[in-house]
């Protein structure tokens, strides 16, 4: 049996392995430029996001080596790039602080078996379920709490630790920001400056967060400046290849660890879903959704027993590898490999970066990070901005998961209530002769004592009392027709409701016909032995065919 036909292979694919056939030297040499560009990118961020999230900067390069090279050769796309993101600056730095870096750990691993689980069980389509409004309104507001977290290395605070919590933020804020110091915010107002004006034609050979945190290296070692940097922080970053260590197993905090693993599983499958989405768009590809979440979890399964935190799929960096012309899954390797080379090599200089240079690189990114555009909230219906709202008040306020539950359940009753307003079930009266007409019925108005109703829409567990028209509409009438061939759904509920509607017409001596209902509501009105129990002559093709049951029926006397 061949690979590609063996079951494994079935729900086991890497793109990689469709990459690799015909692989020539030019497709290398478009990876390799491409994965160079991009490791520059990411070793800045990788160390930022590390050192945000309440961990050492290595344990950032370590998870962007490792996850990196392996969400690329075993993803379901052939560009996306992995690695730390500041998504999950918020969740990791609340657990860290909460319960300690080896429970954050834990949780990573956990979170990866999650992900292996919705891959396998083919969850892939995951993402379809979360409206845009949802993922903008706690996208903005894991931005805004990126932002507030930085500012004490941005104005160089003396504060050990930032709280977690919003609100404790801003009162810590509040107490010491008058007690900034001026050389730690010249420092970091000038990276910042040079980011975000830093010529767009230039970023493409030089990232300016990669220029800016150079030169602020330089300058903070060539003048010899009092700010606080990795060296005076962390001592700097070992040389060397990261260190396998086993999980601590914490019993006692386990369920605790539980909920916030989720919520890490969650928002990885979200952000490396829609990554993957936007790199479609860009090269016109077509990914594995559930391969991609599979690689994800094994990413996040392997990288904790090395140091690293959570990774998943790097909007920014996976455009950027495309930008420069990355080809196959291998401009990923490559950007992986880079960064470990990085280590080897240069990993003493990193004593010289100054927090202040990673703070600014992460407030940039919280910049660009969220949907700032106000006017576009202004064309939205007024429901989708309640969501963004609340979504985003209780993302800042509150708990990304609740902020994630609170959304979709908003979204959720606004959906039911659209689709219940667009059920209607209408009379047809003798101006509606046409329709008789185009079914090629003799005559142009229903026989007497006959009553005909069409239902559109969705006849569900929001609209099943919508039928009760029906009964109030029929009075006097033997038979009552019931068309159905522009309903879109029918669930258990509308089920329901249709045999209670025929039962009451039952009690009164009158009969319901249904005509014209196909695919799965045909098939439901048969399982459900509905068809059974409205007798099945009375359940009829189309409008002709049940017209003329009717007038059977009529002629029979046999309702």
């Amino acid at each position: 049996m061949s690979a590609a036909a063996s079951p494994t292979a079935r729900w086991f694919r890497p793109r990689l392995l469709d990459t690799l056939r015909g692989y020539s030297f030019a497709t290398f040499r478009d990876d390799l430029a491409a994965g160079v560009v991009v490791g520059i990118v990411a070793l800045p961020l990788a160390m930022a996001f590390a050192m945000a999230s309440g961990v050492s900067p290595q344990a950032g390069i370590f998870t962007a080596v490792i996850a990196g090279c392996l969400i690329s050769a075993l993803g379901g796309t052939r560009l996306c790039i992995g690695g730390p993101t500041g998504a999950y600056i918020v969740i990791l730095y609340g657990i860290a602080v909460k319960y300690g870096v080896a429970n954050l750990l834990l949780c990573t691993f956990l979170a990866g078996l999650m992900l292996i689980a919705m891959g396998l069980l083919r969850m892939g389509q995951i993402i379809k379920f979360f409206p845009m409004p949802l993922v903008t309104g706690f996208t903005n507001g894991i931005a805004v709490l990126i932002f507030l977290t930085q500012l004490k290395d941005f104005f160089g605070l003396p504060v050990a630790q930032m709280p977690s919590g919003f609100f404790a933020t801003l009162q810590t804020l509040n107490q010491t920001l008058a007690q900034f110091h001026p050389a730690t915010l010249a420092l970091s107002a000038g990276c910042l400056a040079l980011i975000v004006f830093w010529p767009k034609k230039l970023n493409k050979l030089l990232p300016a967060p990669f220029v800016a945190l150079v030169l602020a290296s330089v300058l903070t070692a060539a003048l010899a400046l009092p700010v606080a940097t990795i060296g005076s922080k962390f001592g700097g970053i070992p040389q060397g290849l990261p260190e396998f260590r086993m999980l601590t197993l914490d019993l006692n905090h386990l369920s605790d660890l539980l909920a916030p693993a989720f919520t890490i599983a969650l928002l990885g499958a979200i952000e490396s879903l829609l990554c993957a989405v936007v790199a479609d768009s860009m090269t016109g590809d077509k990914h594995d959704a559930n391969q991609e979440l599979i690689a994800q979890g094994i990413a996040n399964v392997v990288v904790p027993f090395f140091g690293g935190i959570a990774a998943t799929g790097a909007i920014a960096r996976t455009a950027t590898n495309i930008n420069n012309g990355g080809k196959t899954p291998m401009a990923g390797i490559i950007h992986a490999l880079l960064l470990l080379l990085i280590i080897l090599v240069a990993a003493p200089l990193a004593r010289y970066i100054p927090l202040a240079a990673l703070a600014a690189i992460l407030i940039s990114v919280a910049l660009k990070m969220g949907d700032w555009d106000i006017r576009k909230a202004l064309h939205f219906p007024k429901r989708d901005t309640l969501i963004v709202a609340v979504t985003f008040a209780l993302t800042v306020a509150f708990d990304l998961t609740v902020a994630v539950q609170i959304g979709l359940l908003l979204a959720a009753v606004f959906f039911i209530q659209r689709m219940a307003s667009s059920t209607t079930v209408q009379k047809l009266q003798p101006e509606h002769a046409y329709l008789f007409e185009r079914h090629s019925i003799a005559g142009k108005t229903l026989p007497d004592g006959c009553a005909a109703f069409r239902v559109e829409g969705a006849l569900f567990f929001g609209a099943a009392d919508t039928l009760d028209t029906v009964l109030a509409g029929s009075a006097g009438c033997k038979v009552v027709i019931l068309q159905m061939h522009r309903l879109v759904l029918l669930d258990t509920t509308g089920l329901l409701a249709l045999d209670e509607l025929n039962d009451k017409l039952r009690q009164g001596g009158r009969a319901l016909v249904l005509c014209g209902a196909g695919g799965d509501t045909a098939k439901m009105l048969v399982d459900s032995q509905l068809a059974e129990h409205v007798g099945e002559r009375n359940v009829q093709p189309d409008l002709a065919a049940a017209l003329t049951r009717a007038q059977e029926l009529l002629r029979t006397d046999s309702v």
